[in-house]
């Protein structure tokens, strides 16, 4: 069978976080670990077309960045540094990571590993993520810098300070101990959410989103919460995204355009992630102890009670929005709590709730707002809103679902944000 290059993007999709993981172990260095496995896959590009897939292409990639990493250092490290990187490197094996035994420590996974990492209290909150994002999803700084909402050059900055003081503050790749993970819990929630939401809705490209690394993120809440059971919201983020994850099967129609969740047709819903993504909540519930992932988790189990959108209670919708702007006081919350007004009071008051929003540089806030215009008669602005808002995203899925609203502003609820799906 002939190897594309969609095939090898999967393969980089699926595999980029765990080589990146091994390499960062065996080398103790990020850039020149993600460096060896940026040329593995440069090498699977030119040869895999041509000589085929091979059997294990996780542990080809991972060879192969071996063998590209020791090439570089033994032409730019000095004789000692050669031969202790050499004796680490030809001790990593691409079937479980390294000959050497496992070292004793609360974290089994390579890649939880990684992310427990690079949220090191060292490192500021956007420069963890941002890190992680990289290194474990894969993420060009172009999207990265999307879902934060900056400017590329800005988050390439952020990078680079990263890198920098994990290497020049000797911070170590090891299995974090029991007391180190509790600090690092917000930071590696926030991660691993962000990771998911990559995944369900990607920041550019053909497709509406990027169903691997949705299931990566999704492996690892598991992971984590199986860690951390007593952490209610390590378990209401992942109760989060089992019950967005769930939504998958209805977001697109047959020739694969977007339908936005008021439109969804929720018997193709996945019924056994939304009722463990219920039973988590519930057990949060039982636990009084509401957080940020919890509160939205909820705000989730509501829309999936609903046998249709008519049906939801928007009361409790509003509710639940109300108390997390307690906790996350964003403008982004006040958006989505606009929503959810918009059908207990009319589009006019959610409206004047968007009135200074800092948002001018978030396509879901022109969509919010061409959808409440478009309700309230004023189809020449509601147009240009979604016209703005498809020229805001590089998700090609996205975008031509505006321009088609555009086009027609015809009637629809929001159902969550005007993107939601």
């Amino acid at each position: 069978m002939r190897v594309t290059s969609a095939d090898i993007a999967r393969v980089f999709r699926a595999e980029h976080g765990r080589a990146v993981s091994v390499l960062i172990r065996a080398l103790g260095d990020i850039d020149l670990a993600e460096d060896a496995v940026q040329d593995a896959f440069a090498v699977a590009v030119e040869r895999w077309p041509r000589e085929g897939m091979p059997p294990s292409p996780a542990g080809w990639i991972i060879t192969t960045a071996r063998r590209r990493a020791i090439d570089r250092l033994r032409r730019e490290s000095t004789r000692e540094a050669r031969q202790a990187a050499a004796v680490a490197l030809q001790a990593v094996d691409p079937g479980r990571g390294t000959h050497e035994p496992d070292e004793e420590g609360p974290v089994k996974d390579e890649r939880l590993r990684l992310v427990f990492t690079c949220c090191h209290p060292a490192l500021s909150r956007e420069a963890q993520v941002a890190l992680t994002l990289r290194l474990l999803g894969g993420l060009t700084t172009a999207e990265i810098a999307h879902a934060y909402l900056v400017p590329e050059s800005t988050m390439a900055q952020r990078i680079v300070r990263a890198k920098s003081k994990i290497r020049t503050a000797g911070i170590p790749y090891r299995v974090p101990r029991d007391e180190d993970l509790p600090a690092r819990l917000s930071s590696v929630l926030a991660v691993l959410y962000l990771v998911f939401t990559e995944g369900h809705t990607a920041s550019a490209g053909d497709g509406l989103d990027r169903p691997d690394l949705a299931a990566e993120a999704i492996r690892l809440a598991r992971q984590l919460a199986e860690l951390m059971p007593d952490e209610p919201e390590a378990l209401g983020l992942l109760a989060l995204m089992l019950l967005t994850e769930a939504r998958r099967p209805a977001r697109t129609d047959a020739v694969g355009d977007l339908v936005l969740l008021p439109d969804q047709d929720r018997s193709r819903w996945d019924a056994d992630l939304v009722a463990e993504g219920q039973a988590l909540v519930r057990r949060c519930l039982r636990r009084n102890a509401p957080g940020p992932y919890q509160l939205q988790a909820a705000v989730n189990a509501v829309h999936t009670d609903a046998t249709d959108a008519a049906d939801t209670d928007w009361s409790q919708v509003v509710a639940l929005y109300d108390h997390l702007l307690l906790l996350r006081p964003t403008d982004v919350v006040r958006l989505n709590r606009a929503v959810a007004v918009a059908e207990l009071d009319g589009p006019h008051v959610a409206l004047g709730l968007l009135d200074g929003l800092d948002l001018t540089a978030y396509a879901p806030f022109h969509v919010v707002r061409a959808e409440l215009l478009d309700r309230l008669g004023r189809r020449d602005e509601a147009r240009a809103a979604w016209a703005h808002a498809a020229r805001l995203t590089d998700n090609a899925a996205q975008a031509r679902h505006l321009r088609a609203r555009a086009d027609a502003t015809g009637d629809g609820g929001l159902g969550g944000t005007g993107l939601r799906s």
